[in-house]
């Protein structure tokens, strides 16, 4: 399988050095990037982390920077059609600035009102054009029949963040989203190494994974898209 994987949180520019951003570490995307390329699967990572925090192994991973919600966006638009697997693990920004500043804003005793705008919904995106991939195999039976198309249903995860009422918010968001896999957790998994989860697909109840490394949960995951691939 080939996963697309984004991690840490975006970076939202009000003027060329100032920014809104979240304390999305990246862990968890990272995490998951190790986890798929270990069971042998091909991974590009879009990231807002640095690249010291993965090794390289040979061509199995891709890594693709960036910075602010607009540049996640269409890295992951240009690169989802070859993806079998999304797994959006980044912090997105909600928001971004309506017209940063060109220069640098001057400090001043006033206040400062910075209206903004709606960020772009990557994952709605992903999921209005997860249609099943097509891979086209050279398998040459005849003259008659020079090739054979196998098609591969394209999944599409997400997370989701809650400070209440967890599952009931995870499983709208699913909904809403038409997501294959969802994974809820709350703010207290920010930065830490270890963590609980819970974790649905469609046609499963909630697995619920507590207190164990990222690492560990990065393996169920990647264990459990391999079955939902089927």
């Amino acid at each position: 399988m080939h996963f697309l994987i984004t991690a840490g949180g975006t970076r939202e520019y009000i003027d060329p050095v100032r920014f809104i951003s979240n304390a999305s570490s990246g862990k968890m995307g990272f995490a998951l990037a190790r986890a798929a390329l270990a069971s042998g699967h091909n991974v590009t990572l879009i990231t807002t982390v640095e690249k010291s925090k993965i090794k390289n192994q040979k061509s199995k991973l891709r890594i693709i920077s960036v910075e602010t919600s607009a540049e996640m966006f269409k890295a992951v638009k240009k690169h989802f059609p070859r993806c079998d697997c999304l797994l959006m693990a980044a912090a997105v920004a909600d928001y971004t600035p309506i017209r940063p500043a060109k220069t640098k804003i001057k400090s001043s005793q006033k206040e400062l009102t910075i209206k903004l705008k709606p960020t772009p919904d990557i994952l709605k995106w992903a999921s209005l054009h997860k249609k099943s991939k097509i891979e086209n195999r050279k398998l040459v039976v005849s003259e008659a029949e020079p090739s054979k198309m196998k098609r591969h249903r394209r999944l599409v995860v997400g997370f989701a963040l809650e400070d209440k009422n967890l599952r009931a918010n995870a499983e709208r968001k699913m909904r809403e989203k038409n997501l294959d896999m969802i994974i809820a957790n709350i703010p207290a998994a920010i930065g830490t190494e270890m963590s609980t989860v819970q974790i649905k697909t469609l046609n499963s109840s909630w697995i619920k994974i507590e207190n164990v490394t990222k690492a560990a949960i990065a393996r169920r995951i990647t264990a459990l898209i391999e079955e939902v691939s089927g």
